[in-house]
């Protein structure tokens, strides 16, 4: 079953249940879906499902942070519940030794010298780490390899 399905049983489950906070937040993720499909007139991969998500944690992140700073807990927990939904939906992250390893492989096989070559390795790493690890630190990982 491709992850859109997924999405739209468990939506319907949601319903099924009267869980109105889940609800919630599966409507905004088959929302955010449904927009990018009528925009680019395609019906989107699982892949392409998945950096929708990604996107989505990255924009509830920041704003937990931003509610957090600003005092209002009752709506930063709400945005972390709504991560707690979305990451469900994510493949299961790597783990970090799983992580310097495709690093250390990707500079290997590049032959990277130094951070001017950060972008050759982030070309190989990408779409091996797509959803399951953050791209910001990996990254900081790769300069701190390529510094070394």
């Amino acid at each position: 079953m491709s992850l859109r399905l997924q999405i739209a049983e468990d939506m319907k489950s949601a319903m099924r249940a009267k869980d109105v906070s889940r609800l919630a937040a599966i409507r905004l993720l088959m929302a955010a879906i449904k927009q990018r499909e009528v925009d680019e007139r395609i019906e989107l991969s699982d892949d392409q499902v998945i950096a929708a998500i990604e996107k989505m944690l990255k924009q509830r992140r920041d704003s937990i942070s931003q509610f957090e700073s600003a005092g209002r807990q009752d709506l930063a927990d709400i945005e972390k519940f709504e991560v707690s939904v979305l990451q469900g939906y994510m493949p299961q992250p790597l783990t970090d030794s799983e992580t310097e390893a495709l690093v250390v492989a990707a500079i290997v096989s590049s032959g990277a010298a130094g951070v001017k070559d950060m972008g050759k390795i982030m070309a190989i790493v990408k779409p091996q780490m797509a959803g399951r690890a953050d791209m910001g630190k990996v990254s900081a990982l790769i300069k701190a390899k390529l510094g070394d």
